[in-house]
């Protein structure tokens, strides 16, 4: 018998995964020239603490330096930097008073990571700099801290705003590339159908979608000197028209079959006029063969009319009611729980070692235990090889030469790798300790790289023991939290369009919450999949893609319906939403029996294929619950 190839385990291939992508070459002269002048400067003037204490806010805003809209970049950078100057002014207890205020603050940082990824980059900032403001000898004032910090992060975001010194670039370059790649991201979807490529494709359509209506949001709320007024209307059209015929898309993309070539063609110049503010041109003639292709068609060309500047739809106010997971959820719960254990039990080894550097042990362990970070072990080996190589690195530059320029030369240096290494963990920890390193050798501290490294392996230990406890490895309340809050908002969307209530941007609000919060439960599924367990688990990965199915068959049906389909009856209607809210409250713990036979799933009418669909989608993940509650503590 032929031998069958066998991969090895999700957690143990996870720590050599590597992302691909294009050296962002800007971020890299920004990096360049953030932390060495600030710290040079600090050197220069006989303040060396401030130029540490300015160079590290430099560090931790070129990490959050990711590629965006100039108004994007004000958030990600600007928010996590108050965070991390309210750390320095919280951070002025040292000793043992150190315990209490990093567990609370670990309590905190947990829970708000759960809201977003800039709260979560806020939270771990608030949380390290407090350690670090504790822990650290710098004879400053607090304010004075949190001044300096702060004055970091400032240059680098001022840098980031700066106008590109290479080629001028027209007015809302960033948001006219986000809105232009959604209808890449279209194109690409359409031509996948029926490939292997079709469910990545189709999430990096929503991940366009996202980060195009985050875009245009942040650019209503921040405004910036110059009348922008219709080049917002434009772009708010456009982006408009590219939801509407995402959602007419979807229709195609739950059919899964092969597509003609002529479908894609329209997107792909629609995006190519978006790029070049002008119009697409001529567009593909429609053919009206199916009802999924003549919705498309139209979508189609209520685009061209809106590219050809017809009146661009007027957005009302988003729909009130939950759009995110809650700090005070379960999930934020436990992920506060695990992040102030392990935290805590940190600072307490480090104390009771009387390490000089104890702030090193619970700075590396909110590092490491941060859960949407990823894996705990894939960070743990990252952390640890990652560590080695730049203790090993930096002794090396150290033996080469002792001249007093060398830690300003090396903080240029991993100033400008900071964009490069983020595609690997192992690769920006390597990175960041030459960084860390080099800030100590300036304040004067030659001796730490040896500590550095067993206060990495120590805290490593603590959080593989930690992390790994019954309660905090439970992955029902850190996945099937958000599992749960992609169904309801599934529910809600669909519920919406089986009612048949009034309001159609309010139904595209409905959709795009529903497959933001897929994306976010996927993410969460994909890296408990390659978490180290110690038993079985429930499959998540398997059921947020039968949440997803559950959507796609929604807005298909929302698509029907609007070219002439009966709308499904009130009695089925409601027998599936009532199976979706059960389902959900299954998945995040709140049904009293989640091991029971569950809600009822029964046929649907045989006239309606959506709610069939849905149905039996219900089923399948219900089956998945049910197969892995035996196994449930």
């Amino acid at each position: 018998m032929p031998r069958t190839a066998r991969r090895p385990p999700d957690w143990l291939a996870h720590p050599l995964r590597w992302q691909r992508a294009p050296v962002p070459w800007p971020a890299v002269l920004r990096g360049a020239c953030g932390m060495g002048p600030l710290l040079g400067a600090g050197i220069a003037a006989g303040r060396p603490a401030l130029g540490l204490l300015a160079g590290l806010g430099a560090l931790f805003a070129g990490i959050n330096d990711r590629p965006g809209t100039r108004r994007a970049a004000l958030v990600q950078i600007g928010v996590p930097a108050l965070g991390g100057a309210l750390g320095l002014l919280l951070g002025v207890a040292a000793g043992w008073w150190a315990v209490p205020v990093l567990l609370t603050v670990g309590l905190l940082s947990g829970a708000v990571s759960v809201a977003g990824p800039v709260c979560s980059a806020a939270a771990l900032q608030l949380l390290v700099l407090t350690a670090v403001g504790g822990g650290m000898a710098l004879a400053l004032p607090g304010w004075a801290r949190a001044g300096a910090f702060l004055t970091g992060a400032g240059w680098l975001l001022l840098l980031r705003l700066a106008p590109s010194p290479v080629r001028r670039r027209p007015r809302h370059h960033g948001e006219r590339l986000a809105v232009a790649a959604v209808f890449d991201a279209l194109a690409d979807a359409l031509e996948a159908v029926g490939t292997p490529g079709a469910e990545p494709a189709r999430r990096r359509l929503t991940a366009a979608l996202d980060r195009a209506d985050q875009a245009l949001r942040l650019h209503r709320l921040i405004r910036m000197p110059g009348r922008d007024r219709p080049e917002q209307a434009e772009l708010a059209g456009r982006l408009a028209a590219a939801a509407a015929l995402c959602e007419a898309a979807v229709a195609l993309l739950w059919e899964g079959a092969r597509l003609p070539a002529r479908i894609s063609a329209g997107p792909r110049r629609l995006a190519g006029a978006v790029r070049a503010g002008g119009t697409p041109g001529a567009l593909p003639a429609p053919r009206s063969d199916t009802p999924a292709r003549t919705a498309f068609d139209r979508a189609v060309l209520d685009a061209g009319l809106v590219f050809a500047g017809g009146p661009a739809p007027v957005r009302p106010p988003a729909p009130k009611g939950p759009r995110g997971v809650h700090p005070a959820s379960p999930a934020g719960r436990e992920y506060g729980l695990r992040v102030a254990v392990c935290v805590t039990v940190s600072t307490v080894a480090a104390l009771l070692l009387h390490t000089e550097h104890w702030y090193w042990l619970p700075v590396t362990a909110a590092f490491l235990v941060k859960p949407d970070f990823g894996p705990l072990f894939s960070r743990v080996v990252n952390r640890f090889t990652g560590t080695a190589l730049g203790v090993l690195l930096f002794a090396a530059l150290t033996a080469a030469s002792d001249r007093p320029w060398l830690p300003v030369a090396t903080v240029v240096l991993t100033g400008a790798l900071i964009p490069v290494a983020a595609r690997h963990f192992a690769l920006q920890t390597t990175v960041v300790t030459l960084t860390v390193l080099a800030f100590v050798s300036a304040a004067g501290d030659r001796q730490a790289a040896p500590s550095r490294l067993a206060d990495t392996a120590l805290a490593c230990v603590v959080v593989l023991l930690a992390g790994h406890l019954p309660r905090l490895a439970d992955t029902r309340a850190r996945v099937g939290h958000r599992s749960a809050h992609a169904l309801r908002t599934t529910r809600r969307y669909l519920d919406h369009v089986l009612t048949g209530a009034p309001g159609q941007q309010h139904r595209a609000d409905l959709r795009r919450s529903a497959y933001r919060a897929l994306a976010e439960a996927r993410t969460a599924a994909e890296g408990a999949a390659a978490e180290l367990t110690t038993g079985p688990d429930l499959d998540w990965i398997r059921v947020t893609t039968g949440a997803e199915r559950i959507a796609d068959a929604a807005t298909a049906c929302a698509v029907r319906i609007e070219h002439g389909s009966p709308r499904p009856g009130g009695p089925a209607a409601r027998q599936v939403t009532a199976a979706l809210d059960a389902l959900a409250d299954a998945l995040d713990g709140r049904d009293p029996a989640p091991t029971g036979p569950g809600p009822s799933t029964g046929a649907a009418p045989t006239d309606c294929r959506t709610l069939d669909d849905i149905l039996r989608e219900l089923g399948r993940i219900r089956a998945l619950t049910t197969e892995a509650a035996p196994a449930a503590p």
